[in-house]
C-alpha cells in the first residue's frame, strides 16, 4: 500500500485507509520526479501522477531525467572540468547533478568514485587557481532564471503549503516559544525563511548548534545571516568543556553506527541552551528535516512531540519542508533570492560536520581541496588510531573508509570501563557485589537519587552504610556499603529491599556503568525533563530537589545499556 499522510495530524500513516490518530481521511504521499526540456535546457519538477508533462515555457513534451537534482554552480563545474582535464568545456551549458552523476544539457555523465579517490589534489588546487579568474557565471545565471520561471507554479504550491503548516502548528505556542533550528545548511536556510515569512516575525529565536566541526564556509554564512537578520534572537549552542580530538583519543573516532559526537557536541549543547532559556516550558522547534534525505528520515513524522521519538525532551519538532525534494529546496532558495552557504557553490551537497563518518568519498575529496590542513590533521589522527588498535595496514584502513564501519570499542583501552563486573553476595539475599573503577564517594551516591532519597544518617555507621528511601512510602529500598572482594578494584555491596529486586538491580547496574564510564556526553541532560542532571568539569550531578524520579535516565527505552558509552565502547567479536 502507498504511504499516505494525514493533513490534520501531519503524520505519515502506513497500511491504513483512515488516520489511526484522528480518524480523518488520508491523502496520498505523491512523489515528484524531474523531467527535462530539450529545447529550454532546464529541469521541471512534476508529480508522478501528472498525465501531461509539458514544458511550461515552450509547451513541448519533456522527458524523464531522474528522481531528484541539484544545480551545479560555476565553482563546482570548474573543479569537475579540471578533474576531467577539460577546462571550460561545460561553461556555456546547463549543468545539473545528482550525487556523482552530472547532466550536461540533459546528457548524463558519471564521475566515478575511483576518479575522486585517485585524484592529484595538488594538481586540482593549482588548476582551480589558474582558471578561476576566467570562470564565467553568465550561462549559469541564464539557466537559473529559466529554471525558476519554468517551475513558478510548483514554487507557489510548496511555499503556500509549507507556510500554512507553519501557521497552524505555531498557533498553539506563544511567539517566544517558537524556535528555528539553524544549522547553516540549505534545508534550515529554507525553513528559516519560510517560518519568518509565514509568521511575519523577524525576531523569532534561532538556535545554532556549533559542533566545533563546521566548515569555515558555515561559520562565514552564519555571521552573514546574523548581519542580514539583525532583529532575530540568535543563540549559539556549543560544548565548551570538551575537545573533539581529545575525546577521540580516549574512546576512538565516531563511526556510522557510533556517532557519539552528535550527542556530545550538538544535541547536548542545544538542550542546555533551551533549558537555560525555558526551564520546564515546552517549545516548538522548526527543523529542516526531509523524508527524502534518508531511509531513516522517511519514517519520521512531520510533527513529533512524543518523548520517546524526539532527541530533546523539551521540544516538539515540526518540519515545514518535510515533503520537499532537493530540487524544490533549490527552487525556493534561488526563486526567493535567499542567501545561502557558499560551500554549496563548491560542490558540497551537505554541509554538516566536515569530517562526519557519513560523508561520501566525494565530500572527502572536496574537503581535501578546500580544507587541506584540517583534512591532513584528521587523516594523521585516524592513522595513529588505526596503529593503536593494531590494524595491519593503517593507511588502507583509513583511506579505504574502514574506520567508518567501526561497531565497538575493540582495541580501545576505555572499553574496560563499560564492562559491568558483579557477583551475587553469598551471605545476603538480593545483594550483589559491584566493581567500581574509582573509590566509592558522594559522586556515586548522587547517582542513586533517581531511586529515592539518599540518606547517610539512617545507615549503620559502623559499616559506612548508606540507605535509599522510597519517596512515597519512606521505606528503605536500597542499602549501599563498602566491601572487600578479591580481584575487584573498589567493591561495593548493594542490597535491594521491599522492591522488585531484578528491575531495581538492573537500573542500579546502569548507574554503576555511568560511574565507571561517564565521559560527560550530555545524553542524560537531554533526557531529563526537569533540568535535574548537570555535567560540569568532570562531575555528573543529579539535583535531589529537582529530580522527580521519572527514571528516564535509568530506562533502556532512552539509554540502551544504561549509558551511551555502552554503545560506543562495548567490544564486538569479528568487527573492525
Amino acid at each position: 500500500m502507498q504511504n499516505t499522510w494525514c493533513k490534520e495530524c501531519n503524520r505519515i500513516i502506513k497500511d491504513s485507509d483512515k488516520c489511526t490518530i484522528c480518524g480523518g481521511v488520508l491523502q496520498a504521499d505523491v512523489p515528484t520526479e524531474v523531467h527535462w526540456c530539450v529545447d529550454c535546457k532546464v529541469p521541471l519538477i512534476v508529480s508522478v501522477n501528472e498525465k501531461e508533462k509539458k514544458c511550461t515555457l515552450c509547451s513541448k513534451e519533456t522527458k524523464y531525467l531522474c528522481k531528484d537534482l541539484r544545480p551545479v554552480f560555476p565553482e563546482e563545474r570548474l573543479l569537475i572540468e579540471v578533474l576531467l582535464n577539460i577546462p571550460f568545456e561545460w561553461q556555456g551549458k546547463s549543468v545539473w547533478a545528482n550525487n556523482s552523476r552530472y547532466y550536461v544539457d540533459g546528457k548524463a555523465f558519471n564521475v566515478s568514485l575511483q576518479r575522486y579517490r585517485n585524484a592529484d589534489i595538488n594538481k586540482a588546487i593549482e588548476g582551480i587557481a589558474t582558471h578561476s579568474q576566467n570562470n564565467s557565471c553568465k550561462s549559469f545565471e541564464e539557466y537559473k532564471g529559466k529554471f525558476i520561471e519554468a517551475n513558478q507554479d510548483r514554487l507557489r504550491l510548496v511555499t503556500t503549503e509549507a507556510m500554512d503548516f507553519v501557521v497552524k502548528e505555531a498557533a498553539e505556542y506563544r511567539p517566544e516559544q517558537r524556535i528555528i533550528s539553524f544549522s547553516g545548511g540549505k534545508d534550515s536556510t529554507a525553513v528559516a525563511d519560510v517560518v519568518i515569512k509565514a509568521l511575519r516575525d523577524p525576531s523569532i529565536r534561532h538556535v545554532f548548534g556549533d559542533t566545533t566541526l563546521e566548515m569555515p564556509h558555515t561559520y562565514e554564512y552564519k555571521d552573514r545571516y546574523r548581519k542580514d537578520n539583525p532583529k532575530a534572537i540568535f543563540k549559539t549552542a556549543k560544548n565548551r568543556e570538551q575537545d573533539f580530538y581529545k575525546v577521540c583519543e580516549d574512546i576512538g573516532p565516531p563511526a556510522r553506527m557510533m556517532r557519539w559526537c552528535c550527542t556530545m557536541f550538538k544535541t547536548g549543547p542545544i538542550t542546555r541552551t533551551l533549558n537555560a532559556a525555558f526551564r520546564k516550558e515546552k517549545v516548538l522547534t522548526f527543523y529542516g528535516i526531509r523524508k527524502n534525505e534518508s531511509a531513516a528520515r522517511s519514517k519520521y513524522n512531520r510533527i513529533d512531540d512524543e518523548s520517546n521519538k524526539v532527541k530533546i525532551q523539551k521540544q516538539a519538532v515540526a518540519s515545514p519542508i518535510f515533503f520537499w525534494s532537493d530540487l524544490e529546496i533549490w527552487l525556493y532558495i534561488l526563486g526567493e533570492q535567499v542567501d545561502f552557504n557558499d560551500a554549496y557553490r563548491l560542490g558540497f551537497d551537505r554541509v554538516g560536520c566536515w569530517n562526519c563518518p557519513n560523508n561520501t568519498l566525494r565530500a572527502q575529496f572536496l574537503a581535501k581541496i578546500y580544507m587541506p590542513e584540517e583534512s591532513k590533521k584528521w587523516r594523521d589522527y585516524l592513522i595513529s588510531f588505526a596503529k593503536s588498535v593494531g590494524k595491519p595496514d593503517p593507511e588502507e584502513y583509513v583511506d579505504g573508509g574502514w574506520w567508518k564501519a567501526r561497531q565497538g570499542g575493540n582495541g580501545v583501552a576505555a572499553s574496560e570501563d563499560i564492562i559491568l563486573r558483579q557477583t551475587n553476595c553469598t551471605t545476603e539475599e538480593n545483594a550483589k557485589i559491584y566493581n567500581l573503577n574509582k573509590p566509592l564517594s558522594d559522586a556515586f551516591y548522587n547517582l542513586l537519587n533517581p531511586f529515592g532519597k539518599v540518606s547517610k544518617e539512617l545507615g549503620r555507621k559502623m559499616i559506612n552504610e548508606v540507605i535509599v528511601l522510597d519517596l512515597s512510602s519512606n521505606i528503605p529500598i536500597i542499602s549501599v556499603m563498602p566491601f572487600e572482594q578479591q580481584g575487584y578494584d573498589y567493591p561495593v555491596k548493594i542490597k535491594t529491599m521491599n522492591a522488585k529486586h531484578a528491575d531495581l538491580h538492573r537500573m542500579i547496574g546502569y548507574q554503576v556503568k555511568k560511574h565507571n564510564a561517564c565521559r560527560l556526553c550530555l545524553k542524560c541532560e537531554s533526557i531529563c525533563n526537569d533540568n535535574a542532571i548537570t555535567m560540569t568539569g568532570t562531575t555528573y550531578t543529579i539535583d535531589d530537589k529537582k529530580c522527580t524520579r521519572c527514571k528516564k535516565c535509568v530506562s533502556a527505552q532512552y539509554l540502551d545499556g544504561g549509558c551511551l558509552m555502552n554503545k560506543f565502547l562495548r567490544t564486538v567479536k569479528g568487527k573492525p
